[in-house]
């Protein structure tokens, strides 16, 4: 971590220590936060590579792994997570930089398969790149230690240079959004489809919380997260796949440095994470509103009712009726003898 970037933190945590409402302003409507359940350690990173655990991202493709990455300085490297924390693969990403990788999100290549992304989107200058990169690689179908080729993505805002820790990747519509951090931050989408050649230019569609450390969507796509170091606030997505309205405020574990968040595989929780050796990693339950709608079941989807029993009284029915017809054809040609 550089000076200056120490310096940042510090300053922001000495405003923010006695107004922790200003860091989910203006969500004031949205009630206080909601006071945590049964947060847990789901895993601690043990791991001496990882010293400054930066992003996090739940695979769905493997059970019960965490994918996460060192913050700047560091190397172009992805480490797997299995459910005790220990490593079991490292990811290095061929040809990119880790100039000061801030967030990671899963999602999908141009042909619809599994993919991670990366986000180099720091800039503790305040504005001395004038773009920003981000990465992706394929997700591989087997976990072991490789380097994959990265696909490059320039990214430009609307308005300028800026800092940014939150990069988030809507599951339904494989659309990426980045929020800017520090006071006054915003929410920014990326096109519809990234090109690799010039740059992708961002549109800012919305209000960040202030100190936005990191963010996620659910893996259903109905809601998404974005934290701070404090605390997290919670939204619904709208039908064209945007952030939409503060669903809640979601009180957070005290951590040393807390950059990191993405929901669990099943989506009825949010794992954070945190800066530093020897970290752990929480579990927090999600409120009620955001849990995942329950799948309709196999046997009554489309009928309301029993679809076997519709079935064999509909075949029931035109035996009755096929036989009915033959008997009265067969008495009517009796007759005409």
């Amino acid at each position: 971590m550089t000076a200056r970037r120490a310096a940042v933190r510090a300053g922001a945590a000495t405003v923010l220590a006695g107004t922790a409402v200003c860091a989910f302003s203006p969500a004031a409507s949205a009630g206080p936060p909601a006071a945590r359940r049964d947060d847990r350690v789901a895993f601690t990173i043990k791991d001496p590579r990882i010293t400054e655990s930066s992003g996090l991202a739940a695979s769905a493709r493997h059970p019960g792994v965490v994918y996460t990455h060192n913050d700047s300085g560091g190397v172009p490297k992805i480490y797997a997570l299995g459910p005790d924390g220990q490593v079991k693969a490292v990811l290095t990403v061929g040809g990119a930089g880790a100039r000061d990788w801030e967030a990671m999100a899963l999602g999908k290549d141009g042909r619809g398969r599994p993919a991670i992304f990366v986000a180099d989107i720091g800039d503790n200058l305040g504005g001395a790149w004038p773009y920003v990169t981000v990465y992706r690689i394929p997700e591989p179908s087997r976990l072991q230690s490789r380097t994959l080729s990265a696909t490059r993505f320039r990214i430009k805002y609307p308005d300028g240079p800026r800092n940014a820790e939150t990069m988030m990747i809507n599951p339904r519509t494989n659309r990426l959004f980045i929020a800017s951090k520090l006071f006054g931050g915003k929410i920014y989408e990326a096109p519809a489809r990234l090109r690799t050649g010039g740059f992708n230019v961002l549109h800012k569609i919305g209000d960040a919380p202030a100190i936005a450390t990191d963010g996620a969507f659910s893996p259903d796509g109905r809601t998404c997260v974005i934290r701070t170091y404090f605390g997290a606030r919670l939204y619904s997505v709208d039908a064209d796949g945007r952030p939409g309205e503060t669903l809640k405020t979601i009180d957070l574990p005290m951590q040393s440095q807390g950059e990191s968040v993405t929901f669990t595989a099943d989506g009825r929780s949010l794992l954070v994470g945190s800066e530093g050796r020897n970290q752990p990693v929480y579990q927090v339950p999600l409120p009620e509103e955001a849990l995942p709608s329950p799948s309709p079941s196999p046997k009554n989807a489309g009928n309301g009712g029993d679809g076997h029993r519709d079935a064999s009284n509909t075949r029931i029915g035109l035996f009755l009726a096929l036989a009915i017809a033959a008997a009265v054809g067969y008495g009517l040609m009796r007759k005409r003898r």
